[in-house]
């Protein structure tokens, strides 16, 4: 049946067409099970309160800083935590190539997982990198790479209701961490 979410708050729910009327269909809380843009990102989360169904995980704000790589480096930089030397542009612009120090990550701001992301490791490689970046967003980001491990960890609940899952170590086969690759995945978790 064709369906749409009800711009109205109070309605908690879809409409549902029904003949040549809409139906409305209660919604008790949403599980927002998405990967990627438009999942991730904030905007499912602003159209659930926008039609007043509840719904579990981060909200609009938190998505969007989380989702959005620059973002976060900048959210987190300001807090006194130290993040890898970084820069923002636009598609189409050009970084500031003498100011980098190779290997860099170029990867798209706005984009899940590894789609997009090339280690380049000097300044030839540097263009090809942004291009494939800017077919999965139009902001892109350049930072320097870290060497080290890969870990990571879940964290669920509220304040001062944490639930801390155990931390994973990920041994990377490849380059960068391609969990959702989609021609080699990353297999290489000691939790796996």
């Amino acid at each position: 049946l064709p369906a749409i979410f009800s711009a109205s708050g109070g309605t908690h729910g879809l409409l549902v067409m029904k003949e040549r009327e809409y139906e409305t269909r209660r919604i008790d809380v949403a599980f927002p099970v998405l990967h990627g843009k438009c999942g991730e990102d904030g905007a499912i989360q602003g159209l659930f309160e926008l039609s007043g169904i509840p719904y579990v995980g981060c909200d609009i704000q938190s998505s969007a800083a989380c989702m959005d790589k620059s973002l976060a480096y900048i959210l987190t930089k300001n807090a006194g935590i130290a993040v890898p030397e970084f820069q923002m542009i636009e598609k189409g612009d050009k970084p500031e190539a003498r100011t980098l120090t190779y290997p860099v990550f170029v990867k798209p701001a706005r984009s899940g997982s590894s789609f997009g992301v090339t280690k380049v490791n000097s300044t030839e490689e540097l263009n090809a990198a942004i291009e494939a970046a800017g077919q999965y967003d139009g902001k892109i980001l350049i930072e320097q790479a870290i060497s080290g491990c890969e870990v990571g960890c879940a964290v669920m609940g509220n304040e001062d209701d944490l639930i801390v899952g155990e931390v994973d170590n990920i041994r990377l086969s490849h380059s960068i961490f391609r969990i959702h690759h989609e021609n080699e995945p990353e297999k290489g978790s000691e939790n796996a």
